[in-house]
């Protein structure tokens, strides 16, 4: 293959990564609207919207497949080969937590926690997930350590919104009239907005993966994977 084309296939591979990113992190954002807003139409759409991004997930792997095939690359254009598979991989888990978030959106009937503050971490780990694919689109290796010092941020909001969650639901009283399906209910959503935090921070660690991977690729260096 002419190092030109080889040069074009590459180009394209990042702007393919690149447009995953945007696909996902939008899927990210409707499944948070759609809990927060109780949205059953908003939430099968994240739902269903997931073999979408599966798709593009396998096609992308295919061209990495390919690009390795094709031609025997040189140190930086492996490790960004490399890099750009692995990415595409935490970007299709994102999207796996965007439709958990549909899931959860289906089953949700109230705010029980209304103090808290879900939101919050979620936009900071969408700002997470845009600065680590900023960072891979600009070769950016500053971005990467940043991104993982945010993550210390993120582990703490979701230390402290899961211990808001545990200590209002210890306060509560459950008196003796409650049913037993008010009973369920009340823990079904606990659960819930426990998963949901959980998902939110894996989102994070997706981040920082990303950030990893880009910093491999951008100097040798596998100081952030882990």
């Amino acid at each position: 293959m002419p190092r030109e084309s080889y040069q074009d296939k590459l180009d394209d591979l990042r702007e393919d990564v690149l447009y995953m990113s945007e696909v996902v992190l939008e899927r990210l954002r409707l499944g948070l609207d759609a809990l927060e807003q109780k949205d059953e139409e908003l939430a099968q759409e994240v739902i269903e919207g997931d073999h979408e991004v599966n798709q593009m997930y396998l096609e992308l792997e295919q061209d990495c497949i390919d690009l390795l095939a094709l031609q025997q690359p040189v140190a930086s254009d492996l490790r960004f080969i490399a890099a750009s598979f692995k990415i595409i991989t935490d970007l299709e888990r994102i999207a796996d937590l965007a439709t958990n978030l549909g899931d959860y959106s289906l089953e949700a009937e109230e705010d029980v926690f209304p103090e808290v503050d879900i939101q919050t971490v979620a936009d900071v780990t969408i700002e997470m997930v845009e600065a680590a694919m900023d960072g891979y689109a600009n070769q950016d290796a500053d971005t990467c350590y940043e991104i993982s010092e945010t993550d210390d941020e993120v582990d703490a909001l979701c230390e402290r919104a899961s211990e808001a969650v545990v200590r209002d639901l210890i306060e509560r009283e459950v008196t003796d009239e409650a049913t037993e399906e008010e009973v369920e209910r009340l823990m079904g959503d606990v659960s819930r907005l426990l998963l949901t935090i959980r998902d939110l921070e894996r989102v994070g660690d997706h981040a920082v993966n990303i950030a990893a991977r880009t910093l491999y690729m951008v100097e040798n260096d596998a100081d952030l994977i882990y």
